[in-house]
């Protein structure tokens, strides 16, 4: 018997929180009985693509939504499905936008048409309007967004959240949904001092104190203020490196904002990783100065691995599966910030992979979970 073909709905397969929860997801479901292929909404190939073909799932590829004038988009849909016939589940990560594949889906009598919350947007504001040459454009979209939640459940037959917040933020203060967790690979992110003295040394950083932040190089991530932070603790500590994980449009102008404030030769810009495990072995300490998210899972990852952090308390509280997380206004100055990392840089690292599997966040029971239902929306149908 064939397995059941899930199509999941992205817009490119790169390494975010949304895309990496749903590949450790695909990595650990029963293949034979569930498939996962990918609808993505870019031409270029995401990092994750090569895996998703060795793992069997096909990649489809669609122009970018429009959301001002999604009529080409509708068409090039309805052209897809009407080639493709044997999905019955479709699994929608595009936040609001997905109103627009589930509109379509409906046409064709998809029975289940899950869409998935996986961010809680900030409000418009004229600094993201003042924010370069593409901040009207940005500032415009977000608006259309905000308006798309009114509609988000028009055509959706299942309704998914990363988290309360994001869930709440998507749906409606009184709605009901399903949390999915981004659940990991909690073995994979076991501190291990041997792996981490490596990597520290084939990234000459064994004589440094390394303050690590993953996340894509968008206004979102705020890595200005994460810069800011830098220079404020190398004037109180000079070993500090800042080890960065991700890429993105804004990373041209964060190089030359770190070149102006002097912190460029202290920051190591590694781009886009697939050994996320072992790199957070190789940091001391971990920032996430986020203006807005979800639940995000670079956070679970960084607490499996035993690492202290310090996030902004715009993050919700949903993600405090450790002790090791302390939350910071980011109306605290940089300095504050500085001074809270060093009050708890020296500490005696342990793996926490027990409270993340206690949290229901390792990604073996979820999976289970997640492929029942599954099974059951394709047995109901």
């Amino acid at each position: 018997m064939s397995p059941i073909r899930v199509l999941q709905i992205f817009t490119i397969m790169n390494r975010g929180g949304a895309e990496s929860m749903i590949m450790n997801y695909y990595r650990k479901i029963n293949r034979d009985l569930i498939q996962f292929d990918f609808l993505v909404h870019r031409h270029e190939k995401g990092i994750f693509d090569e895996e998703i073909e060795n793992l069997g799932g096909k990649i489809y590829r669609l122009d970018a939504i429009n959301p001002f004038y999604p009529k080409k988009y509708y068409q090039n849909l309805r052209s897809f499905f009407n080639k493709h016939k044997e999905y019955n589940i479709i699994h929608s990560h595009l936040n609001t936008f997905s109103y627009f594949p589930t509109k379509i889906a409906e046409e064709f009598n998809i029975p289940c048409r899950i869409t998935h919350a996986h961010i809680a947007l900030e409000k418009p504001s004229l600094a993201d309007f003042l924010s370069g040459p593409n901040g009207s454009k940005e500032f415009f979209k977000k608006i259309v967004k905000l308006n798309l939640r009114k509609r988000i459940g028009l055509y959706s037959t299942h309704q998914f959240s990363c988290g309360i917040k994001a869930g709440k933020w998507l749906y409606g203060p009184n709605s009901s949904f399903e949390v999915m967790n981004n659940a990991i690979d909690a073995e994979k992110f076991k501190y291990d001092s041997a792996i981490a003295a490596k990597y520290k040394t084939e990234l000459s950083l064994q004589d440094n104190i390394v303050i690590g932040h993953i996340g894509r190089f968008s206004a979102q991530k705020n890595h200005i203020f994460l810069f800011d932070i830098l220079c404020e603790l190398l004037k109180l500590e000079p070993s500090i490196k800042l080890l960065l994980v991700g890429d993105g449009p804004l990373r041209k102008q964060l190089e030359a904002y770190a070149d102006k404030i002097g912190v460029r030769e202290h920051i190591i810009f590694l781009g886009v990783r697939t050994d996320i495990e072992n790199l957070c072995m190789a940091m001391d300490y971990f920032v996430f100065p986020s203006l807005y998210e979800g639940l995000p899972v670079t956070l679970i990852e960084a607490q499996c691995s035993g690492l202290k952090i310090i996030a902004s308390d715009e993050i919700t509280r949903e993600v405090k599966l450790t002790n090791n997380i302390h939350f910071e206004s980011l109306e605290s100055s940089a300095h504050i910030w500085a001074e809270k990392i060093l009050s708890q840089i020296k500490y005696d690292r342990e793996d926490k992979i027990k409270e993340i599997v206690e949290n229901e966040y390792d990604i073996v029971a979820n999976t289970v979970k997640l492929q029942n239902f599954y099974l059951n929306q394709n047995h109901l149908d």
